[in-house]
């Protein structure tokens, strides 16, 4: 659940970003010259950019959520053996 927070609040800022900055900005340009979008290229670029900077930070979430968490319940284990 909190995955899906950070994804929607990454999508919704870099779609906006996209669109108010007059300068291309990977991957949404790569993308529109690709398939050769004309007319509503900054829509395009703005939505490639909000789904793939959406899921970068997602995964960079996730991936230091877990290793966080792991690094917790280590440090639980060790602090129950040393007191047993």
């Amino acid at each position: 659940m909190r995955g899906m927070v950070v994804f929607v609040a990454f999508f919704a800022i870099f779609s906006v970003s996209s669109m108010a900055i007059p300068s291309p900005l990977f991957p949404g340009n790569v993308v529109c010259r690709f398939l050769a979008v004309s007319g509503n290229a900054s829509l395009v670029s703005a939505a490639v950019n909000g789904v793939f900077y959406g899921f970068v930070a997602w995964a960079v979430f996730c991936l230091g959520f877990r290793w966080v968490e792991r690094l917790s319940e280590n440090k639980l284990a060790k602090d129950t053996k040393k007191k047993n």
